[in-house]
């Protein structure tokens, strides 16, 4: 009986002891790693073989615990802005919505430390809490591997559109400026001031000061012929009248 006693306080004490070590706990992301990108994060290495798989449009997030004693990854929940929404994502994740997994380190006594995830590229990482076997103050964001957006593939078919500079580029129409340039039209300036120096030639415009003084001369010479020829007859008469001898 009293070995038995012995023995069962001995088996409570271990599994008193053993208990904290097999609790689980919940710890945050660090705070300073809150409102990060994959390409904006100070740390990043695609040379990481388990970005191996990761897509051109994919950004890709290694996270691990810091501290050695503080036991393994069980769940980890994170939280990202797409641009729009805010985006949870679970892992390990059931719907496999987004690829991730669980990395242990190897040696004697193997530690799940490092977790891995791949979202599309451009997320913002908002907050993040992950459950553990032990405790630890909170995990970290290790390194990154950045892909290209793939809404910035379309941006550039925009550019084709944007060649439709061409159609704007209505030169052609523009070209239509020869026709507005009726310089041609204009140009029958030339031919109204041709027609205004032979109008004035003939007399019929502003210069005929000359055709008037043609007139006048004919008419003082007609009117000097008649009172020539009007004192030629008054000159006649009186001499015949001086002829006259009156007698008795």
């Amino acid at each position: 009986m009293t070995r038995a006693a012995v023995s069962a306080a001995a088996a409570t004490a271990c599994l008193a002891f053993a208990t904290p070590a097999w609790a689980s706990s919940t710890i945050p992301l660090h705070e300073s790693q809150k409102g990060s990108t994959a390409a904006g994060f100070q740390t990043q290495d695609c040379d990481d073989e388990r970005f191996d798989d990761l897509a051109a449009n994919q950004d890709g997030w290694h996270f691990v615990l810091p501290g050695k004693d503080g036991g393994n990854f069980e769940t980890l929940t994170l939280t990202f802005n797409d641009g729009t929404n805010d985006v949870e994502i679970k892992v390990p994740d059931a719907t496999d919505a987004y690829p991730d997994y669980f990395y242990s380190t190897g040696g004697q006594s193997p530690r799940t430390i490092h977790a891995y995830v791949f979202t599309p590229a451009g997320w913002t990482l908002v907050d993040g809490s992950a459950t553990i076997s032990g405790e630890d103050e909170f995990f970290n964001l290790s390194h990154t591997c950045p892909g290209t957006p793939s809404s910035q593939s379309p941006s550039p078919s925009p550019s084709p559109s944007s060649s439709e500079s061409p159609t704007p580029s209505a030169s052609p129409s523009a070209s239509v400026s020869p026709s507005t340039s009726e310089s041609p039209s204009t140009s029958e300036s030339p031919t109204g001031g041709t027609s205004v120096t032979p109008s004035s030639s003939v007399g019929g415009g502003t210069e005929g000061g000359l055709p008037l003084t043609g007139v006048a001369a004919t008419s003082i010479a007609l009117t000097g012929l008649v009172l020539i020829g009007g004192g030629v007859v008054l000159m006649t008469l009186r001499r015949r009248r001086d002829k006259i001898t009156f007698t008795s």
